[in-house]
């Protein structure tokens, strides 16, 4: 599976942004994916994951303001950011999570977009 994220930008605070992953192969529908991101100097994080059956969860830093879905037949997993705040600036991933932990994942990270809010 090759994951690649884009759709980022530059975005005023309190301002919306969505970002698609296209992800290869033939498992889709049967996976799980996450996003995940990446704020400079600072560890990857997870934001948040979706299961093969449509089921989410959302870490508390983005909950309330962040959406995440997914269109198997376009193989895209989406991640709508509303009311974007200056500390959401990252680079953001897509990935799919491990069984054991969702803040681990279980391929090669592909190419991230960047996300960059102004205050």
């Amino acid at each position: 599976v090759q994951l690649q994220a884009y759709g980022g930008g530059l975005v005023q605070a309190g301002g919306s942004l969505r970002l698609s992953c296209a992800a290869s192969g033939s498992t889709f529908r049967r996976d799980d994916f996450g996003w995940y991101r990446q704020a400079p100097g600072m560890t990857r994080e997870l934001v948040a994951t979706i299961s093969s059956g449509g089921s989410t969860n959302y870490e508390d830093l983005v909950k309330g303001r962040f959406t995440i879905s997914r269109d198997n037949a376009k193989k895209t997993v989406y991640l709508q950011m509303n009311s974007l705040k200056p500390e959401d600036t990252a680079v953001y991933y897509c990935n799919i999570p491990h069984n054991i932990s969702p803040h681990w994942v279980t391929k090669s990270w592909g190419r991230g977009t960047l996300v960059t809010v102004s205050s």
